[in-house]
């Protein structure tokens, strides 16, 4: 799991940093402004920004429109700003900081990133239509000459695909430029 802290004080980024280092935590970045946090997020697949509420060149909730949506943030603020703060799916945690709500706030949002890339990896693929075209010709060409039903066409076109490491529509186009010679 990718960790950007960003606080303005580089002192109370390094205090951060160094405390979630302790307790096991991979620290991607340290940054002091808003736009050093964009950058590193948009350079990384997905993570949490752990952060304060006020930053040199903007608010957290500027910086939370900009996040990309990989990116969940954990606001670092008093009471009193958390109170102000809407926004029911920003996950919070109150200064003073307590290391073990930090760290279990953490522990459940890195729990709820790997369940959704888990849902990504199981959901099916959407197809363009030229993929489905392709696909779908490569079957028929497999079924016409080798006497297979769609269902054994589609599972020797997958079987090839997993042996030789390439997309199912990579290897229909093989299957089609082979047979079509």
């Amino acid at each position: 799991m990718n960790i950007i802290v960003l606080f303005p004080k580089a002192e109370d980024a390094g205090n951060v940093r160094s405390l979630l280092v302790r307790h096991g935590f991979q620290v991607s970045a340290v940054c002091t402004t808003g736009a050093q946090a964009l950058t590193q997020a948009n350079a990384l697949d997905d993570g949490i920004l752990v952060c304060g509420y006020k930053y040199p060149d903007m608010i957290y909730s500027e910086l939370r429109a900009a996040l990309p949506s990989h990116f969940e943030m954990l606001l670092v603020a008093s009471q009193r700003v958390l109170g102000e703060c809407y926004d029911p799916s920003l996950m919070c945690v109150a200064m003073p900081i307590k290391v073990r709500e930090l760290l279990n706030t953490l522990d459940l949002m890195g729990e709820q990133i790997a369940r959704r890339k888990k849902r990504l990896r199981l959901k099916p693929k959407v197809r363009s239509e030229e993929e489905k075209k392709i696909l779908w010709e490569a079957k028929h060409l497999l079924m016409e000459r080798n006497h297979m039903s769609e269902e054994e066409a589609h599972r020797y076109i997958q079987k090839c695909s997993m042996d030789s490491g390439t997309n199912l529509i990579e290897t229909a186009q093989m299957v089609l430029s082979i047979m079509n010679f």
